[in-house]
């Protein structure tokens, strides 16, 4: 039997190999139901076709198990609650975290619920896997290198941890008890400057809370300080928590749908580039899944079946997220005699209690007790106060099957089906859509509860008065069908319709700043006809609106010190290039700004609380100066950005040298990837850093490059996928992939698209039968054992 390997590595052939160059791999595995082809094309991207749905995600869980086996491993170990049993003690508390947030109602309820179809393909996609590491452990030297490195073996999956694992997402809770503090302190608005409320509102403090009693000690678990680790590179564990907020609010996305009406080509086109981290293994892996009933390509999540990004032989879809406010914390009372008992709806309940044993590698197993009130993690617990936090989570909810969301999404065939689908899908989410009849159209998606009695802005008293009432349903949350304009962008800003009655039905505060929004929207109005070459060109756009404004307000008469950064500012157009001196420079004023803004506005009482202050707002306010200010608002404004500008100027004299002239923005905006793991020798040796690359761009621009200035200037978050889909002349769709396909250093895959992606060099994502077979480089026939 040949190795599957040989898939992977030029120059392979097997017996009865095909005049296709590489020609065929064949393989026998327990698991598949009949003979399953992949075509690998030109680009190293696969095309499954099989005879069932159940061998079709069988296909793409064998896939992503060769090219990500590690990373989609120790997501699943993470999950789990079972890292301890392989790094040791210091991942007892994470590991407890993890267990906590398991559904404890009846999986096989929750499996039997769903539709037989996305059941089946859930199984094939997990069948696919563990065929996958079954051959591993046949050949132990196929293993990717992290396992010898760490004496390690992937771990088998099961179906039905699929529905059990439901992910520590804190959500806003750390946002909750900051404000809870503020309003103890008689400072509640000032939140407003770091995190604007969108649409406006007024804050209510729920009735009952003790906003005085409030702390950080209520977010338990929910504190990554909570659950240390020697791996922080896993996770954001590290951070502090206005990094973790930046970092949250950073998970969005770009798309926009443009109809036929307003199309080059004469058909829709759906472009759509998620933003997720950028720096260690890649978000997003592409196949194409062939069977009857069956026909979809695109990005998926490693570990999750099915596309996410993509088109079926009908349809395509994109995706952005929405910021559904999906959680809360509520603060119990304990009675005094027994801290396992709550008080709830006028009467002493009982926490439902589940004890489990967690094993750890080099030491003494661990029992842990998890509680719950409700279905709801107890997240901390003050037995002497009596005090118990609950918190609420949409991802805990009985049907809350995220897993199974994207499969039901590619079976679906238009729109009705598409609404079926989406009672299942739990992520906040605007669904772009566009098919092959012309119709476009945006729907945002996801659980979003319904509070009778409070917002979400603020912990809620948990004895029952403030308690979600069930959720709004799919159809009555936003959408929009074949606007007039004839195209429509999301970019994760505030985009409820005017008339939404959000006050009754209550979606969300957080919503990021519109400058992406903004300027796709400028560029697609001055086009009346847009063509594949301009969504690419626009994912590629690095006009800063922020920048932009900042020039705006540049004093005419500045000091000497601030002299040579004004002066070079004036001649710069906003745009972030790689080449720009003046972005450099730009770069280093804006923090000093905001800075600056932050002592100006926020009053030293609350500014523990307030690390940061939102710059979409402060640039408003900077522009319209008023008495926050001082008496003299708009000299104290045009002080402020004279002394930025002269500090900025010296701090780009320090990273970029002392000859402006030199100063490019790239070479301080580099793009690496790095194993998370890269600080163990073993791992750095086997896993060389792709890096080198310079980039433009920040978090402000439509081609989102983003950063972290207090770790460093280099890309922290952006689109490492991207597609632009001509919605029925699919074969002429293009797509990026950053690095590439594959997280094994000995694949071809490994970092192939790293220049392509820098470059912006969009490739042809085929589809049809005869472009793919025209650009088959490889053929693998899977058999069942």
């Amino acid at each position: 039997m040949a190795s599957v390997a040989a898939l992977a590595l030029p120059g392979r052939t097997a017996a009865g190999a095909s005049a296709v160059p590489g020609g065929v791999t064949g393989v026998r595995l327990a698991g598949a139901e009949a003979p399953i082809e992949i075509i690998e094309d030109a680009l190293g991207i696969p095309h499954v076709r099989a005879q069932s749905l159940h061998d079709a995600f069988f296909g793409q869980g064998y896939l992503v198990a060769r090219d990500r086996l590690f990373q989609i491993d120790q997501q699943y170990r993470r999950e789990q609650g079972r890292m301890a049993e392989a790094f040791g003690p210091g991942f007892v508390a994470a590991d407890t975290a993890a267990r906590l947030f398991h559904y404890r109602g009846d999986i096989d309820a929750e499996l039997a619920a769903m539709p037989a179809g996305v059941l089946e393909s859930a199984k094939g996609y997990v069948a696919g896997i563990n065929a996958r590491i079954a051959e591993l452990e046949a050949d132990p030297a196929q293993l990717p290198p992290e396992y010898p490195a760490l004496g390690l073996r992937p771990l088998r999956w099961d179906l039905r941890d699929l529905a059990r694992a439901r992910g520590v997402e804190t959500g806003d809770a750390e946002d909750e008890i900051r404000r809870a503090r503020l309003a103890a302190l008689g400072l509640l608005e000032v939140d407003r400057l770091m995190s604007p409320l969108r649409p406006a509102w007024d804050f209510r403090l729920p009735d009952g809370l003790d906003v005085a009693a409030v702390s950080d000690a209520d977010l338990g678990l929910l504190a990554a300080s909570a659950r240390p680790q020697p791996f922080g590179a896993l996770e954001l564990a590290g951070a502090d928590p206005e990094e973790r907020r930046a970092g949250r609010l950073a998970q969005g996305s770009n798309a926009w749908t443009i109809a036929a009406s307003r199309s080059a080509t004469g058909r829709p086109i759906l472009a759509n580039d998620p933003h997720l981290g950028i720096g260690s293994f890649s978000p997003r892996h592409i196949v194409h899944l062939t069977a009857p009933g069956l026909d979809v390509i695109g990005a998926g999540a490693p570990g999750q079946p099915g596309i996410m990004q993509g088109h079926t032989d009908r349809f395509a879809f994109g995706r952005t997220n929405s910021h559904i406010d999906q959680t809360d914390l509520f603060i119990l009372k304990t009675a005094a005699d027994d801290p396992d008992r709550y008080w709830h709806k006028g009467e002493w309940q009982r926490f439902e209690i589940f004890d489990e044993t967690i094993t750890v590698k080099g030491g003494a197993a661990q029992p842990v007790r998890l509680r719950y009130a409700g279905g709801r993690p107890i997240v901390a617990q003050d037995p002497a106060r009596q005090r118990a936090t609950a918190f609420a989570t949409c991802d805990m909810l009985p049907g809350a099957l995220m897993r199974f969301a994207i499969i039901a999404i590619n079976l679906a065939t238009g729109w009705p089906s598409l609404m079926e689908a989406f009672r299942l899908h739990v992520s906040p989410t605007n669904f772009h859509y566009a098919d092959i009849d012309g119709n476009t159209g945006w729907q945002i998606i996801g659980f979003a509860p319904r509070r009778p009695r409070h917002d979400g802005l603020l912990p809620a008293p948990g004895d029952g008065d403030h308690d979600w009432n069930g959720l709004i349903p799919v159809s009555e949350l936003p959408h929009l069908d074949n606007p007039k304009q004839g195209w429509f962008a999301s970019a994760n800003q505030l985009n409820l319709p005017a008339d939404y009655p959000h006050a009754r039905k209550i979606i969300g505060f957080e919503w990021s700043d519109p400058f992406r929004h903004d300027r796709i929207c400028e560029v697609l109005k001055a086009q009346p006809r847009h063509g594949i070459a301009d969504s690419i060109a626009l994912q590629h756009d690095v006009q800063s609106l922020p920048a932009r404004a900042l020039l705006r307000l540049i004093p005419a008469n500045v000091s000497a010190a601030a002299a040579p950064a004004a002066a070079l500012m004036r001649g710069w157009d906003g745009a972030m290039t790689a080449d720009s001196a003046a972005a450099l420079l730009y770069q280093m004023v804006l923090p000093e700004l905001l800075a600056a803004y932050r002592l100006a506005v926020v009053p030293a009482a609350a500014r523990d609380l307030i690390p940061s202050v939102n710059l979409h707002d402060m640039l408003q306010a900077l522009a319209a100066p008023d008495a926050r200010l001082g008496p003299q608002p708009a000299a104290a404004r045009d002080a402020m950005i004279d002394a930025a500008l002269a500090a900025g100027w010296q701090t780009a004299l320090a990273r970029g040298g002392a000859d402006p002239a030199g100063w490019r923005w790239g070479d301080l905006h580099r793009v690496a990837i790095t194993h998370p793991l890269a600080m163990l020798p073993r791992i750095a040796a086997a896993f060389p850093a792709i890096d080198g690359g310079r980039s433009g761009g920040d978090g402000s621009t439509p081609m989102a490059r983003g950063l972290n200035v207090r770790r460093g200037y280099g890309v922290t978050h952006g689109a490492s996928y991207l597609q632009v889909i001509d919605v029925g002349g699919w074969d002429n769709s293009r797509f990026l992939l950053l690095p590439g396909q594959s997280a094994d250093p000995r694949s071809p895959q490994y970092r192939d698209f790293y220049d392509r992606w820098l470059a912006g060099d969009m490739q042809p994502l085929w589809f049809s039968r005869a472009a793919v077979d025209a650009h088959a480089a490889r053929r693998l026939l899977l058999t069942p054992a």
